[in-house]
């Protein structure tokens, strides 16, 4: 059992935190007028901004600094092995495109994991003025506008027809199309479908209440570590394809009593395949 009074984890937290927050005040107060794309990455809509770049730059940076022999994998870029055991995962800006246009919803993703297992996970999202935080064993919690940190729990788990459940979808074509397709066959039967443009405030909603469930294919390591751990501390079930955890197939979060029949919906649609 892990013990999430464990002076490392602790440690690790409060440097997530403090790499969360610097990132996202250098996000929310030094986004320039002028803010242009910079690269592209799995196509043309698929963009990179400055600002994606630079705080990922302050956070490995940060990081490094407190602790030079761990290990990245990050977004942008970020790779190294360490010697630690410890290894950060990073996304530096997620919801790049909600950034980019002036939309509020995005947000810094960071976790820790130890012997490859996701430790502590914490996701700021500075246009809501909320931080959301866990350590493994030791629940969720957020800060926000309420005084104090606030334990949290998901929602109890309605019937599926009345769960509001969010999802994304991918940046190239031919693999948007078939998520269309799963969500055309998904919205008959449930409450509603959500999209915010970003994997780790949707995990993050499903941890404090606000969502049922959420579905997304095709998301990488770093837009999950610290969203996931989030979600199943706050009670939440996740995963991916039945018996799977989640991946770059299918990752799937949701209440319990939500989640399962979510699932198999989703093998049932194919949700992970073209």
């Amino acid at each position: 059992m892990t013990d999430p009074t464990d002076p490392l984890h602790q440690e690790l937290l409060a440097l997530a935190q403090e790499a969360a927050r610097r990132a996202g005040a250098l996000l929310r107060d030094g986004r320039p007028a002028d803010l242009a794309v910079a690269a592209t990455k799995s196509s043309p809509i698929d963009v990179v901004t400055e600002m994606d770049i630079a705080a990922e730059k302050l956070i490995t940076d940060l990081i490094s600094e407190r602790r030079p022999d761990d290990g990245f994998l990050g977004e942008e870029g970020a790779s190294t092995e360490g010697t630690s055991g410890i290894r950060w995962v990073i996304d530096p800006l997620d919801g790049t495109v909600n950034y980019l246009y002036g939309l509020p919803t995005w947000s810094v993703s960071i976790a820790a994991e130890q012997d490859g297992d996701t430790v502590v996970g914490v996701v700021a999202a500075p246009m809501r003025g909320e931080t959301y935080h866990a350590v493994r064993g030791g629940g969720a919690r957020a800060t926000g506008a309420w005084e104090g940190e606030r334990e949290l729990a998901c929602r109890p788990a309605p019937p599926l027809a009345e769960a509001l459940v969010s999802t994304g979808f991918n940046y190239v074509s031919e693999v948007r199309s078939h998520q269309a397709e799963v969500a055309q066959k998904l919205i008959p039967l449930l409450r509603d479908i959500r999209r915010s443009g970003s994997a780790a405030v949707d995990l993050c909603d499903v941890a404090s209440g606000r969502l049922d469930g959420y579905f997304e294919r095709g998301l990488n390591a770093w837009d999950l570590a610290a969203g996931d751990l989030i979600a199943r501390e706050a009670g939440a079930l996740t995963g991916g394809r039945p018996g799977e955890r989640p991946g770059r197939d299918l990752a799937i979060a949701g209440t319990p009593g939500v989640f399962e029949p979510l699932q198999r919906l989703l093998e049932d649609f194919g949700a992970w395949h073209d």
